[in-house]
């Protein structure tokens, strides 16, 4: 098995783990590894056809969001919200339809789709990341921590570990963590790990030229929410949202043609229309989820005070969108989490 020795060894290559790579190589750091367990980076940022399948609105308080954005020079733009939104509340009475304030601002999204600040990101680092590399064990000795993999054991002075909390429960850690650390590892529920996302695209954005927003919130019903998303130069039209989690156990056919057919009902017969539909089932992604999702209906709680602290005689830092302890859950708590890690790792050892 490869020896592979460095100064800093970052678990997972999602926006948290990337923001402390980044911020590492900008004070001057260049020996260090990131290890990502998929066969791509941005973890729960993942677009596809131009669809943002995770992570997608931020909003103008997420200043660490808007920062990095205008460091990489990437533009944001609006979420669109002009025209009649529905609201589907009761099997019992019609769709109820409103109209948002035009002096309130809506949320924003990133021009190019939000992968456009991980691939920014990853042309700063990708001579240091390994994908397809899963952590089994993480092991502290008197002066090394050690990352265990399949192909390689990676040798270094700290580690930082951004994957969630409840995923990183599968890494073996020696000496073991305290019973505290890992119950509130286990506790804390991964963002997204129950959500699926649809996206559709077309020629046109027919509902624009209806006078509707795209906006759908389905108190009842096949979909949950969905939004206009199109792309910020127009040159892609498309559709994406939330789909009710009990379409979960049926079949990809049947699930797709009860969405068509509600979608229909509030939208119009152009949704048959469309030039592509896709999903993304993040309970069905083992790098996210595991066996015992839960459905979360109300804002979970993030930040556990636990994943301050570092372990493993200052060796083990945990970082994070689920562990920041502000904006948990958000892109804005994933970097914030990965600039506080990058600070830390900089502390002396004990």
């Amino acid at each position: 098995m490869a020896e592979i020795f460095t100064k800093y060894i970052i678990v997972g290559a999602g926006l948290s783990g990337l923001t402390a790579a980044y911020q590492l190589k900008k004070a001057g750091e260049t020996d260090f590894v990131i290890l990502e367990s998929r066969d791509r980076i941005g973890g729960r940022i993942f677009t596809d056809n131009a669809i943002d399948f995770g992570a997608t609105w931020f909003q103008n308080h997420h200043k660490n969001v808007l920062n990095l954005l205008d460091e990489l020079n990437i533009d944001k733009f609006h979420q669109y919200s002009k025209g009649k939104s529905v609201l589907v509340y009761s099997s019992m009475a019609p769709e109820h339809y409103f109209e948002t304030d035009p002096n309130t601002p809506s949320a924003y999204r990133i021009s190019g789709s939000s992968s456009a600040m991980i691939t920014a990101l990853y042309e700063e680092l990708k001579d240091h990341v390994y994908l397809e590399t899963v952590v089994s064990e993480i092991t502290e000795e008197k002066n090394k921590i050690t990352a265990t993999t399949a192909r390689e054991i990676f040798f270094g002075e700290k580690i930082i570990v951004t994957i969630p909390p409840k995923i990183a429960t599968r890494i073996v850690y020696q000496p073991q963590l305290s019973e505290l650390v890992l119950k509130a590892m286990n506790s804390t529920h991964t963002w997204m790990s129950n959500a699926i996302k649809i996206g559709l695209t077309f020629k046109t954005p027919f509902w624009r030229n209806k006078n509707l927003s795209g906006t759908l919130i389905g108190q009842i019903g096949e979909v949950t929410e969905l939004y206009d998303h199109c792309s910020a130069t127009e040159n892609t039209f498309a559709l994406m949202g939330f789909l009710n989690e009990s379409l979960r156990d049926l079949e990809a056919s049947e699930r797709k043609q009860r969405v068509l057919n509600f979608l229909k009902k509030y939208l119009g017969a152009e949704v048959e229309d469309h030039l592509t539909y896709q999903e993304k089932d993040w309970s069905a992604d083992w790098h996210t989820s595991c066996d015992t999702i839960k459905s979360i209906y109300l804002s979970p709680s993030y930040g556990n005070p636990v994943f301050k602290d570092a372990y493993m005689n200052n060796r083990l830092i945990f970082s994070g969108t689920e562990t920041s302890p502000i904006y948990g859950g958000y892109m804005e708590g994933a970097i914030y989490s990965g600039l506080l890690a990058a600070s830390k790792v900089s502390q002396k050892i004990d």
